[in-house]
């Protein structure tokens, strides 16, 4: 990257998700901003969608030109470290240097010390890791039973969509099945998954302790019998941030102010799932994603400018889930991500969650179409509310 420090300011996004590529276009507002994204593959993925690639109901990718602004460079490569004090990137034996460095490394499968899991189990959380189990699935016939782990949105979609291909499925939940949906809801997807010939193993025993290439073990001593098990129990995060010497939260989220900007370096802007502001991350998602990449971008560019950015401003609506390609549910939440009885389910729910997927990738592109004009939503009260909280906490503390 070769441009005249004083007078252009080099910006580099480090992540192609929704957060990232979201923050890269709205940066190509400004005429003195050159933008640089560096992403592993030159496609963007959709990531709600994976659960279609591994059923072979949708292709989940799109080409990364078709959703980036033009004036954005892209690298094909992985950031190995960021050098805060140098203010570079080491991406393969290449070095570029930045002024600013959008943080939108995203999250993946978490790693587990569940015996068994990374010698049997399939994740479905990146687009190889798609791509692997929908081999998987070609080889494994479609009378043989299929368990997926994890209850949270990713493997109630997940065991939908193959049960919805005629697949015999078991849907292990742990404590209990979809721990973010209201009561009522939650019993009418149980009932929907049944229906489509589920089965749901819930309760303080569906935990499970080993995966072997045939079986899953469960803490209450029940095994059952898998000839594929599909991993869908929670996610991590990257470990660039902390492998940099940045400061993170347990999780290896990337701490920040409100402003999306790292504690250790203002030159440092997070945005997406590797986000902690205050240390109190919002849910991973692609709808807090596509909320908080334009406003990272914002953060910089009023830096750039020597003002002082505002807090973010996110807010919920709810959450979407698809029950296979024919039902679906859009649960409704209060701005602060707390989930009330209100919900839009059955036919009306998927084409809700389709017309959702699609707006997504639309968004990216009228992003790059017209940056700097995508509107955020008012932030949520209740944040401010118990961040005031802490603070006054901690005031008396210290004051002890």
């Amino acid at each position: 990257m070769t441009s005249d420090r004083d007078s252009t300011s080099r910006v580099i996004v480090v992540g192609g998700g929704y957060a990232g590529v979201m923050a890269a276009n709205r940066l190509t507002q400004r005429d003195d901003v050159t933008v640089t994204l560096i992403n592993p593959r030159a496609q963007f993925v959709e990531r709600i969608r994976l659960h279609q690639l591994a059923a072979q109901t949708h292709p989940a990718v799109h080409d990364m030109r078709e959703v980036l602004a033009p004036d954005v460079e892209l690298v094909v490569g992985s950031v190995e470290l960021i050098d805060t004090a140098s203010r570079t990137v080491a991406v393969g034996g290449d070095i570029l240097d930045y002024d600013y460095l959008v943080y939108a490394v995203g999250s993946h499968s978490s790693d587990v010390d569940v015996p068994g899991v990374r010698e049997h189990a399939y994740p479905v959380s990146t687009l190889e890791q798609a791509q692997r189990l929908r081999a998987a699935l070609a080889d494994t016939p479609e009378s043989a039973p299929v368990t997926v782990v994890g209850a949270g949105p990713t493997g109630i979609e997940t065991a939908a969509e193959l049960a919805d291909a005629g697949r015999a499925v078991t849907l292990v939940c742990g404590r209990v099945l979809g721990p973010y949906l209201h009561p009522r809801i939650r019993r009418g997807i149980a009932k929907r998954l049944r229906r489509m010939g589920v089965t749901i193993v819930d309760g303080a025993g569906a935990t499970v302790t080993a995966v072997a290439a045939d079986s899953v073990d469960l803490a209450d001593g029940n095994q059952i019998t898998s000839a594929l098990t599909i991993w869908a129990a929670g996610f991590a995060v990257p470990e660039l941030a902390l492998r940099s010497g940045l400061s993170t939260d347990e999780a290896g989220r990337l701490l920040t102010d409100e402003t999306l900007t790292s504690v250790d370096d203002d030159h440092i802007v997070a945005a997406g799932d590797c986000a902690a502001p205050s240390a109190l991350p919002y849910r991973m998602s692609c709808q807090a994603a596509n909320q908080l990449g334009p406003q990272a971008a914002d953060t910089v560019l009023r830096r750039i400018d020597g003002e002082e950015p505002g807090p973010a401003l996110v807010g919920f609506a709810g959450q979407c889930i698809s029950l296979g390609r024919r039902y679906g549910t859009f649960q409704f939440s209060r701005r602060n991500d707390v989930a009330v009885p209100l919900h839009v389910g059955g036919r009306v729910g998927a084409r809700l969650k389709e017309l959702v997927c699609k707006s997504t990738v639309d968004g990216l592109r009228h992003e790059a179409d017209k940056p700097g004009r995508r509107l955020v939503r008012m932030r949520d009260p209740h944040r401010d509310a118990a961040l005031a909280e802490r603070n006054s906490a901690s005031t008396l503390q210290a004051a002890r």
